[in-house]
């Protein structure tokens, strides 16, 4: 069917229409006027009017916006033709700005403004808002009844949309009559447009990237103000007056910034500043600068180990903190039944959160990826998610990842990466084949370049990380800091103290923990397999993991015994006796032919959660009423009764042997340090010492024998007695306490790992690490301790207790410590060594610094920013007011003489 209309619509389009009269028809002139005019619509028929001799475009500008601008100042709106040509030109500006880039229409658009300059293009611009018309008039160079030209009129304005993507509906007219109206009424509007000149046109093109006058120096910095962002902006008054007792630290205020800028632009951020840099407070400025920005709506929920709840309550009530904030444990998670209600989730000590196969886990997860019921400002409803550790790496690379899942799609991520389970895969893989090497360098080795490929792909634009080393070399800080009396101390490498054992202890040693740790030979655990040897009907009607259960319960029975024997002699022996007992009252069990056991422990979620000791109570003592089931001999297979009374056998040899053992050289040696070197004033400045166990028996039995020597103002610390003791723990050793209110009823503090995590002990400087756990995220946290800000001490020393002739088979630097402990190295960086000087350490912080081959200097670059800000701030705001997309390029070279 033959039609004159088109509608854009498959190749009828009013490109298509333009291309044809354009290129057969003759024309000399070409007059359009529109409601909008869009450069990228003229960038498209630019092609067909290179012989055109003159086009007239005028565009009727809608000042129903610049009459609403009017009204919101309280202004009566004056027609003004200098707002209607400024109107014009903005628009023309944006439209230049934001096209879709190609060499065609940068092409197009230079045509275009050459063309206006020598004026075969004019513009005028219409302010009368009830033009709607789109009319575009051919006319040849003999304008006559015989020379007719046409005119199109319809639907669509000079854009990419009106000529060819949407659908809309022209027709073409020929005959003279209409083309000669359309121009007389053309004519008369054109008479009352306001000229936009030449000079306005190139004004406008410099405001553009098509400015070719740009410099590389301002190109480069254009690119910093651009990548750092609202980072640029120290402002010190950002974060409110803070109260009493708080600095106002410039480094504080960067990590609030960033972190802020990253929790917006990711829906979560890691803060993974250092142990002792003050995450609380930034985490709680951060939160508090969220609710201003969100909304008086605004739930945040904070999620927090039961040790540090005291601390972060107190926290956001100093400073005041609006919104309604909740706060839970992590064990608590079940009890949340309205996860939609919360806009902001902030999980301290994350990395309890880094196994994905765990309950806790999931209850997080869901309660971070349910969609907000409130949605945000910009109607977005995911949650913002604040992961808070110092170290966020405990393992293997999937800690990282699982993290990550916590606010990130794993499929379709905010980052640059996109599909964080493609980018993970192999890197696992690797990191599995290293588990099988023994070459220490090439562990190192390979360690660190799967961990330089997820620093730089994932950690830098996901995580705040700042080290000492980082805040200490950034001069404005350190300036910052010298400026409030406030230093870092320097930590010195690790000590290692070698207690000797003489050969009759040594070689009961060496056969104990053969014994205890080699399952083949030695102990094999039964009396806590109980359910893996029932019949196989049974044990599949009742128990689906039963297996992985008893697994678990054996391997951390072992663990327990090695590290027990690695804590103290009297621990080792008191577990060993409960051991024993237990073992002989299953087997009397048997004998009576009634077998109660309690298999139900969710192992996973008591480690994970920092609650091994209480798990191996319940093991080991069998009392959990609410999981007894009985059973009868005959419920069980034979090896299970056989492998009982083997276990026996060697409980009671151990048992046996180690009943007469009084000696305890590994006290000797720690009372020798404590009274030659521990205290002494030229080391240890306010004589306030830190010794950490993971044992509650070990700490009560050093406290003992401390006693006994005449040494009482000693305090020991364990889950069951922190809460009581916070107050005399903060006022005898907590720098940051008012200091006419500290006191030194207390000299020494044994404690468990319940002070690791979220306590100021920093009047000491020096940590004994009396047993070494295998977790080396647990040794960083004791540290931490100690290593923090407020300290008035110029060094940190760490002593690490190893028996002279296990130090390196047993707990020392195995290889899965070392490959931890080298992975957080290279992943994170730290700021010194942490079980010995085998270690490579090096600081990658919020901004880097290492060694020079891999040194990341956007600190650096972010100063030297800042400083151009501050000294040159026209030439600052002109380069910042730089449209994006500007370039440089080198000029035509000038010949050099002789060349």
């Amino acid at each position: 069917m033959s039609t004159k209309f088109f509608t854009n619509n498959q190749e009828n389009t009013l490109l298509k229409k333009f291309e044809g009269i354009f290129e057969h028809c003759g024309v000399a002139y070409f007059d359009v006027l529109v409601a909008f005019f869009r450069a990228s619509g003229y960038f498209l028929i630019h092609p067909f009017v290179k012989d055109v001799k003159k086009i007239r475009i005028l565009v009727g500008i809608d000042v129903d916006h610049l009459m609403s601008e009017a009204a919101r100042k309280g202004l009566e709106f004056k027609f003004n033709a200098d707002a209607t040509r400024e109107e014009f030109l903005e628009e023309l500006r944006a439209d230049i700005q934001q096209a879709a880039y190609s060499k065609e229409v940068e092409e197009g658009m230079l045509e275009f403004i050459r063309r206006i300059g020598d004026s075969s293009i004019e513009i005028k611009a219409h302010p009368d808002k009830n033009i709607h018309a789109k009319i575009y008039i051919f006319r040849p160079e003999n304008f006559n009844e015989h020379h007719s030209g046409s005119v199109i009129t319809g639907s669509s304005n000079l854009s990419l949309h009106g000529v060819q993507k949407n659908f809309e509906f022209n027709v073409e007219l020929r005959d003279y009559d209409d083309v000669a109206f359309a121009t007389t009424t053309f004519e008369q509007l054109w008479q009352q447009g306001i000229d936009i000149k030449p000079q306005e046109v190139e004004e406008v093109k410099d405001l553009t990237y098509l400015n070719d006058g740009f410099t590389p120096f301002e190109i480069y910095y254009k690119f910093l103000i651009e990548y750092f962002g609202k980072a640029i902006e120290y402002d010190p008054e950002s974060v409110e007056d803070l109260p009493d007792g708080y600095h106002k630290l410039r480094y504080q205020v960067d990590a609030v910034n960033e972190g802020f800028q990253k929790l917006m632009q990711h829906n979560g951020f890691i803060l993974a500043d250092v142990v002792g840099l003050g995450k609380t407070i930034v985490a709680t400025i951060i939160a508090k600068k969220f609710f201003w920005a969100n909304g008086p709506r605004t739930k945040t929920l904070v999620v927090v180990p039961p040790a540090l709840l005291r601390n972060w309550k107190k926290t956001v009530d100093d400073f005041d903190v609006p919104g309604g904030i909740d706060f839970i444990t992590n064990g608590s998670l079940h009890t949340i039944k309205r996860p939609e209600k919360y806009d902001l989730i902030i999980v301290d000590e994350a990395h309890k959160f880094r196994n994905d196969t765990s309950d806790m886990f999931d209850r997080l997860q869901k309660i971070c990826k349910t969609p907000r019921r409130n949605p945000s400002p910009s109607g977005k409803r995911e949650k913002k998610v604040m992961l808070i550790t110092a170290t966020p790496l405990n393992n293997t690379p999937e800690d990282i990842r699982n993290q990550l899942y916590l606010f990130q799609d794993a499929r379709k991520s905010t980052l640059e990466v996109g599909n964080l389970q493609h980018f993970f895969r192999p890197l696992l893989d690797r990191y599995k084949q290293l588990k099988k090497l023994n070459d220490k360098e090439k562990i190192s080795q390979g360690v660190k370049e799967i961990y330089e490929e997820i620093r730089e792909k994932i950690i830098k634009p996901i995580v705040v990380r700042r080290t000492r080393t980082d805040i200490w070399a950034t001069e404005e800080y350190k300036e910052d800091l010298q400026q409030q009396g406030i230093s870092f101390p320097e930590i010195n490498p690790p000590r290692q103290v070698l207690y000797q054992l003489d050969p009759e202890l040594d070689a009961l040693y060496e056969r104990s923990f053969r014994l205890i740790k080699d399952t083949n030979k030695g102990l094999r655990y039964f009396r806590y397999q109980a359910i893996r040897f029932l019949n196989p009907d049974l044990k599949k009607k009742e128990y689906r993991q039963a297996d992985m259960i008893s697994e678990q319960l054996a391997h951390i029975m072992k663990t327990m015994l090695v590290k027990r024997i690695d804590s103290s002699f009297h621990a080792f022996k008191k577990s060993l006796g409960r051991y024993q007992q237990a073992n002989l009252a299953m087997l009397q069990m048997f004998a009576n032919d009634r077998i109660f056991i309690a298999p139900k422990y969710n192992v996973s979620e008591y480690i994970l959660d920092g609650r091994e000791d209480e798990l191996i109570e319940m093991a080991e003592s069998g009392e959990d009423p609410d999981n007894f089931r009985l059973f009868t001999g005959e419920d069980f297979r034979p090896e299970f009764v056989e492998g009982l009374e083997a276990d026996q056998e060697i409980l009671n040899e151990l048992v046996e042997s180690w009943r007469t053992v009084e000696d305890d050289p590994k006290f000797d040696e720690f009372y020798e340090r404590l009274t030659e070197e521990l205290m002494e004033p030229d080391l240890n400045r306010e004589r306030k010492l830190v010794v950490f166990s993971e044992s509650k028996e070990t700490t009560n039995y050093l406290k003992r024998r401390l006693q006994k020597k005449g040494i009482t103002q000693v305090l020991t610390v364990d889950s069951s007695n922190v809460t009581d003791h916070a107050t005399t723990i903060t006022k005898n050793f907590d720098a940051n306490y008012p200091l006419t209110s500290q006191k030194d009823d207390i000299r020494i503090i044994i404690t468990t790992e319940v002070l690791a995590e979220g306590v100021n002990l920093h009047r000491s400087n020096v940590i004994v690490n009396y047993d070494i756990p295998w977790n080396a995220t647990r040794l960083m946290q004791r540290i931490g301790r100690v290593n923090r800000v407020g300290s008035r001490s110029d060094n940190v020393y760490i002593y690490n207790f190893f028996p002279t002739s296990q130090a390196d088979t047993m707990i020392g630097l195995n290889k899965k410590a070392y490959m931890k402990l080298q992975g957080f190295h290279s992943a994170l960086g730290e700021d010194s060594q942490i079980y010995s000087q085998d270690e490579e350490f090096e600081s990658f912080g919020l901004f880097e610094k290492v060694p020079e081959e891999d040194r990341d200097e956007r600190l650096a670059y972010l100063m030297d920013l800042r400083k151009l800000r501050r000294e040159e701030p026209e030439l600052f705001k002109k380069i910042q007011n730089m449209p994006l997309r500007s370039r440089t390029g080198r000029r035509e070279a000038t010949p050099i003489p002789g060349e």
